[in-house]
């Protein structure tokens, strides 16, 4: 085989190493969860897809829109989903507009910026407006309608927190329940732990949605380090290197530190770290190729750092479930220990003042002065 050759065979396995999925059992749990999720939720409900950065939501949501596509019976007219991912604002803040535009943009929607709004008055013929936020709200809620698409998928919804000053982040949440609940649609949003914000924003909020926890793997779990280490090896075998060299289980510890245990992550720097090794002629990926591409030991703490906290904030402690047992009046509160009656009180005096007792009389006073 040629140089040539090999240089192409080795791109066309990087490439497969790309296309690459997994499903391992936090993503096959988490699968199964939001299609239970998505059948079982009233329609116009939402449901938060909760998770660290790079733990795999996107490769979740591809699993999820395989499976409806093909339970989906065969209808002309409707969509088996709709996807949208919300862009970070270039502004600096969030912009329903650019949302909506994306969104009918999903749906194959037609001459989207081309859409004006009749309005009738007392002219003969009806005048033709600049199409606004409200009219693409409105072409969009109609699509949906049209094409009738049980679910709705917002990928990096967490950008929707990105408000101009002074609007209220209820505000953002408010208006995808409005269009969840007017279309009859499942709204399921994925995005980081900064979702959690709009968590318990309101009661009314709190009712309609639903939240999912796609969590990373832990260390200090002996299954989840023996299902990480297990990760490692399927990985090892699509490695676009002929050498079997690569033992990526040996270097587990390593790996997991700079990928935090999440599997997004993971793939990601293992690609990264193929195609350095391949740029260099190597016959095999190398602890050296792995050091030269992972995350910084900065990098890596913030991420853990955000995902601690999420973790600790979706888990409800049991002194948390104690203190709401004893809110609606299950559990009765603890009462204090009784007081003895027949104990003793001990009173503090001032200082200078005597401690109550008998004085002495008759006699005994003499006595005592004498």
């Amino acid at each position: 085989m040629t140089s040539e050759s090999t240089a192409h065979h080795r791109s066309e396995r990087l490439d497969q190493f790309r296309n690459f999925t997994m499903a391992h059992p936090r993503l096959v749990a988490a699968r199964d969860e939001l299609v239970d999720a998505i059948e079982g939720a009233t329609p116009g409900s939402l449901v938060m897809v909760l998770g660290p950065t790079g733990v795999g939501k996107t490769t979740l949501r591809t699993k999820v829109e395989q499976l409806l596509l093909q339970q989906m019976p065969p209808d002309s007219g409707r969509l088996p989903f709709v996807s949208v991912e919300v862009p970070p604002p270039h502004s600096g803040r969030f912009r329903w507009r650019d949302y909506f535009s994306r969104l009918l943009v999903a749906m194959n929607e037609p001459l989207i910026y081309a859409k004006t709004m009749r309005v009738y008055s007392s002219a003969p013929t009806p005048v033709a407006t600049i199409v606004g936020d409200t009219d693409l709200s409105f072409a969009a809620e109609q699509a949906l309608r049209h094409r009738r698409p049980p679910v709705v998928f917002v990928d990096e919804a967490q950008h929707l927190g990105r408000v101009a000053s002074g609007r209220r982040l209820s505000d953002q949440l408010d208006v995808m329940k409005s269009i969840a609940n007017r279309t009859g649609t499942v709204h399921v949003l994925f995005g980081t732990y900064e979702l959690l914000a709009f968590r318990n924003l309101s009661a009314q909020l709190s009712r309609r949605c639903l939240d999912l926890h796609f969590q990373r793997y832990r260390a200090d779990s002996a299954a989840d380090r023996q299902v990480f280490q297990s990760v490692l090896l399927t990985f090892q075998k699509q490695l676009p290197f002929e050498s079997k060299e690569t033992d990526l289980a040996a270097m587990w510890e390593f790996l997991y530190e700079r990928s935090v245990g999440c599997v997004g992550i993971l793939k990601e720097w293992l690609v990264r770290a193929s195609v350095r090794a391949i740029r260099h002629g190597a016959a095999a990926l190398t602890r050296e190729h792995l050091e030269a591409t992972a995350l910084s030991i900065s990098q890596c703490e913030k991420i853990l750092a955000e995902s601690r906290e999420g973790e600790t904030r979706l888990n409800d402690s049991e002194e948390a479930k104690l203190r709401f047992r004893t809110l609606l009046g299950i559990e009765q509160p603890v009462a204090a220990a009784p007081r003895n009656p027949a104990a003793p009180t001990r009173r503090t005096a001032r200082v200078g003042q005597r401690s109550p007792q008998r004085d002495p009389i008759g006699g005994e006073t003499v006595a005592a002065y004498a």
